[in-house]
């Protein structure tokens, strides 16, 4: 079974914003809740959503401003530019066609019922991860690997990747949850039958740990579990 999906939630209306993701949750989904723009950016830097719901916001026009921002036409921080997103707003088509023109995939007036938004939240997941699936492409928020390239993405930065750390990148994040033993790690990378080598697994996680920080800005990608071994996000 594939992990959940992250879903950052950025809603100021601290009741309808609860409720929102205590309904997402109870579907399975793992919920990231935001009140305001900042905190969502700390929120996506810890964890890369696979896609965000964007209600009200601060005035003036608080919810384009961010939308905005995550598309790159601005740069006061680092988002997956391709992140999918569904804006909940007024019923006024002009609010509708600004929010289109600022980068948005859907759009639902309030007051939207819960049973709409889930259809449509599903219906851009599955899509979204056709896209990834049809292009040969391993998607995990904002890193994508083309398996066929053997070439790594992230927010759309390109990262150059010895053999070893793609190798060790692509096994963590077929299943980027799970906590891979260095046994299974250098088993299934190296072919080592015993985890005598682990300097060279901890020497190449280390370095495959900086290249994706710095490519991400912030944030950690490869964590090591103490006494276990190690996983993505």
């Amino acid at each position: 079974m594939p992990p959940p999906s992250t879903i950052l939630v950025v809603e100021a209306e601290r009741q309808l914003g609860l409720v929102l993701a205590d309904q997402l949750a109870a579907d399975g989904y793992r919920v990231e809740l935001a009140r305001t723009a900042e905190h969502a950016r700390v929120l996506a830097g810890a964890s890369p959503p696979e896609i965000a719901l964007l209600g009200s916001m601060d005035a003036p026009r608080g919810t384009l401003s961010l939308l905005e921002e995550i598309r790159g036409s601005r740069r006061e921080a680092r988002w997956n530019s391709a992140l999918p997103a569904i804006v909940l707003g007024d019923a006024r088509e002009l609010d509708l066609l600004r929010a289109f023109e600022a980068g948005a995939d859907d759009y639902l007036p309030r007051p939207a019922s819960y049973l709409e938004l889930r259809a449509r939240l599903r219906a851009l997941l599955r899509r979204t991860n056709e896209r990834c699936n049809g292009q040969a492409r391993l998607c995990v928020g904002p890193l994508e690997i083309d398996q066929r390239a053997r070439v790594v993405a992230l927010n759309g930065h390109a990262i150059d990747l010895r053999r070893l750390e793609y190798e060790l990148l692509l096994h963590l994040a077929r299943d980027p949850k799970r906590v891979f033993a260095r046994q299974e790690l250098l088993r299934a990378v190296w072919g080592y039958r015993s985890d005598g080598c682990s300097r060279t697994l901890d020497s190449h996680a280390s370095r495959l740990r900086r290249k994706l920080h710095d490519a991400a800005g912030e944030g950690q990608w490869v964590i090591n579990v103490w006494g276990v071994g190690y996983r993505l996000m």
